[in-house]
């Protein structure tokens, strides 16, 4: 629907997830600034809007925080009031109807099945979770963007052309997520000592600081001649102090002026150099492969050439992990969720260089590389 005023464009972001987020404040921030930007965040606090566009909508927080890889997680939701949140979204969203010349849907098909129930057509949809691999969109899937999207962004050929059979426009352009790998201020090379450096991953959500404390105890296994230079993003809404807790070490202080500097963790025997989750970048940069739990940062490491060892918690939903994994291939090293395997599984890879790089160029052939933010922008913008 047509904005209700003249003056200039107004477009509306909305995206359900921290790796959504990230993704769409990036396009965000690349759109004209003739064009008016408004972002909802349909869960969480939207942080990754700040200082890019007002964040618009209702604030809802979910126990998952929308991660579907958990088993249990979706009832867990509906046990601590998770459908409490339903209402005041739908509310909203019926009630900016007719208001944004664009409104675009940034994430899986929660976003798209919301707006269409509200009223909302022509919308202009990224996909960013179906991969193409494993599951592809179900007749009721094609159904519904055929009913309510003018234009949709498909990480995969193949996914591509399924809906353009039924006359969407739909494209692929190349994996958006390699477009939206976030830097910041921090020189990690400085920082670099060792042959070689990992980078830990240990995710944005519930399961993080116990996630981070077994990577840590695999870490701590390796003979002190083969351990790497250690680096971990931190994910906005994660507590160090609670990181530093679990895994039995202390944070030093911030020596250095950068902002995405968050100092250090380290217990006398290991270091680990810390840097803001915006800074993600500089550190998969100077890695060599990374110990991830993440789920969109995952896929970005794993596209750079950065080789990915992955534990399966018992929560984990096997189906989701065996989809995505159909996708990585060898390039995610998949072990038990106990530290002698993480070790094991490390060890090997530091010391084989031949075998990172064989596992660098699969990751990087699965995932695909950038171009996609560039194709949505401008189409978006003409």
């Amino acid at each position: 629907m047509e904005a209700e005023a003249s003056g200039p464009s107004r477009f509306l972001f909305i995206s359900n997830g921290h790796g959504e987020d990230a993704i769409a404040a990036a396009i965000v921030a690349k759109m004209p600034k003739t064009v008016v930007v408004e972002a909802y965040p349909m869960i969480g606090a939207g942080n990754a809007y700040a200082g890019i566009c007002p964040v618009v909508g209702p604030r809802a927080t979910l126990a998952s925080e929308g991660w579907r890889n958990v088993k249990g997680s979706l009832r867990r939701d509906i046990i601590t009031g998770g459908l409490g949140t339903v209402p005041p979204a739908l509310n909203f969203l019926r009630r900016i109807n007719g208001k944004y010349d664009r409104v675009v849907v940034v994430g899986d098909m929660v976003g798209v099945l919301a707006c269409y129930f509200t009223g909302h057509r022509g919308l202009y949809y990224l996909d960013v979770y179906k991969t193409g691999s494993a599951r592809l969109y179900s007749a009721a899937e094609r159904w519904t963007i055929k009913q309510a999207c003018k234009t949709v962004f498909c990480r995969a050929d193949n996914l591509a052309r399924s809906l353009e059979h039924i006359g969407v426009d739909a494209r692929s352009a190349g994996n958006v997520m390699m477009d939206a790998i976030p830097h910041g201020d921090y020189d990690a090379q400085a920082r670099r000592q060792r042959p070689l450096a990992v980078t830990l991953l240990p995710g944005s959500r519930a399961l993080t600081s116990e996630s981070f404390a077994l990577q840590v105890a695999a870490l701590r296994a390796l003979p002190a001649e083969l351990r790497p230079d250690m680096f971990l993003a931190v994910a906005g809404s994660i507590s160090v102090d609670e990181l530093a807790r679990k895994a039995g070490l202390k944070r030093t202080t911030m020596l250095s002026v950068e902002s995405a500097d968050l100092g250090e963790l380290s217990d006398g025997d290991i270091t680990i150099h810390m840097a803001r989750g915006g800074a993600m970048g500089n550190l998969l940069a100077v890695s060599d492969l990374v110990l991830s739990q993440a789920g969109t940062a995952t896929v970005q490491a794993l596209g750079l050439g950065k080789p990915a060892i992955t534990f399966v918690n018992p929560r984990d939903r096997r189906s989701r992990f065996n989809d995505e994994q159909m996708l990585f291939g060898d390039a995610r090293t998949v072990v038990a969720a106990e530290a002698p395997a993480v070790g094991a599984a490390l060890r090997k890879l530091l010391d084989d260089d031949e075998e990172r790089r064989r596992l660098a160029n699969i990751g990087r052939q699965r995932i695909g590389g950038p171009g996609a933010m560039a194709a949505i922008v401008e189409t978006l913008a003409g």
